[in-house]
């Protein structure tokens, strides 16, 4: 029986994966970056003009928002670590998408590497 890792291991055979030396140009070229963790985590701390699509949704959303449908985009995702990115960008390719990347090492490697992100601001209700 295969277990999460085992899943995440056949995954990145079938990917390509950017490091995080690479990510910031993959980023810049990319039509859309997206962070499949969960929302929490998203506005924990973030890429810059990455989108949250959690992995539970992926497929979903993308189906259901024409702007993210055209097959030709260049995408970047990433989660925490990078399992869930690389499993993202699986189901993405198994969709048609032509231009996948997931970040190596995920958002914690590009923090390691001193990569800045976004931490939303709470609102002022006082």
């Amino acid at each position: 029986m295969k277990n999460a890792q085992d899943l995440v291991m056949a995954a990145k055979a079938k990917i390509s994966e950017v490091d995080v030396a690479s990510a910031e140009s993959a980023i810049q070229a990319a039509d859309v970056v997206i962070d499949v963790r969960e929302p929490d985590e998203f506005h924990a701390g973030h890429i810059a003009g990455a989108i949250n699509v959690p992995r539970g949704m992926l497929e979903f959303r993308l189906s259901g928002t024409p702007e993210l449908q055209d097959r030709d985009k260049k995408i970047v995702v990433y989660c925490k670590t990078s399992g869930r990115g690389a499993l993202s960008a699986v189901a993405l390719k198994e969709m048609g998408y032509l231009n996948v990347l997931s970040i190596a090492g995920g958002f914690d490697a590009w923090l390691e590497a001193g990569k800045p992100a976004v931490k939303p601001e709470l609102p002022d209700f006082g």
